[in-house]
């Protein structure tokens, strides 16, 4: 196994392959069963090797220490949104588009860390998102055409708009990570969030579930273990790389996906998919080797203002 940044990298590309696993289990599942269903299977089930792992650590007491009860309580009652929404456009769009559409969070991101956070966000970056999201119109809008053929009856476009939703929900659920992780350990956030997602998602009980069949209810079974598994695997990424290194390498997914859905649902992706994905994704990157650039510049100047201080006192 490789050590350093070099590990970190293998890491995130094993969660990404684990996560895709756990998409097409559920995608696999059918398009019948209830959003709020599959969150509650992806959630509780991702508990048992989560809890597994805090166990076999020796850190399950202390990752259920908290000093921010509401604050886990707020990112899982966002991160359920997020998650129902995002799985019943799973269960409507193509996996690589439903992947691609998924691309749009990191751009939804700046602008909630700017308008919520206050960060300060430059032309270079505003500009970086204007063109991915002009991508993921490319994408989505043969679906969204949908809704004048085929009216608000259409699957798809509906799939495509709540997907977009789930991305923008999503990016505000990291804004959430963002606050919590100043007083809060990686793994209570992790813990936390399954369990109030599990709890969460049972509110949805009264709204359109049903028995499932043993063939659907063993593909979301192991679709929530593979989740905690891939969850495991990303956190642990973070421990060997820092996050501008290991970001880029999500975006490995949109090719296993199109691999997977060609093998597994013989679905060929459009020619405007590629060429939006393609659009995103080098958005994607620029914002993130942005990131990564004003972090360097911060940690020079930093450094040698201590510099001057120690000279000073000298």
């Amino acid at each position: 196994m490789p050590t350093g940044p070099m590990r970190g990298i293998a890491l995130k590309l094993v969660s990404v392959g684990i996560f895709l696993a756990m998409q097409t289990l559920i995608k696999l599942a059918g398009s019948g069963v209830n959003p709020g269903q599959i969150t509650f299977y992806r959630s509780a089930f991702a508990l048992v090797p989560i809890m597994g792992y805090l166990i076999w650590r020796g850190d399950l007491r202390q990752a259920f220490v908290t000093e921010s009860p509401f604050g886990h309580f707020r990112r899982g009652f966002i991160g359920v949104l997020s998650m129902g929404c995002g799985f019943y456009g799973l269960t409507k769009l193509p996996l690589p588009e439903w992947i691609a559409i998924g691309y749009a969070m990191p751009l939804f991101s700046v602008f909630f860390a700017w308008a919520l956070l206050k960060e300060p966000v430059r032309i270079y970056r505003w500009t970086a998102v204007a063109v991915g999201l002009v991508g993921v119109l490319i994408i989505s809008w043969p679906k969204l055409t949908l809704f004048r053929t085929a009216g608000l009856g259409s699957g798809e476009a509906i799939g495509a708009l709540v997907v977009l939703f789930s991305a923008a929900s999503a990016a505000l659920a990291m804004i959430q990570i963002r606050i919590l992780v100043r007083s809060e350990k990686t793994m209570t956030i992790v813990l936390y969030f399954s369990i109030s997602s599990a709890l969460l998602s049972l509110a949805t009980l009264p709204f359109g579930w049903e028995w499932l069949d043993l063939r659907q209810t063993v593909y979301l079974v192991l679709a929530g273990f593979a989740g905690g598994v891939a969850q495991i695997f990303l956190t642990e990424s973070y421990r060997h790389a820092e996050v501008s290194t290991i970001a880029p390498f999500e975006y490995s997914s949109i090719l296993l996906g199109i691999g997977v859905s060609w093998l597994v649902f013989s679905e060929v992706p459009e020619v405007t998919m590629l060429i939006g994905t393609a659009i995103t994704v080098s958005a994607g990157i620029y914002i993130i080797h942005r990131e990564r650039k004003l972090q360097r510049r911060a940690i020079l100047k930093d450094g040698v203002a201590e510099g001057m201080n120690t000279v000073s006192r000298a």
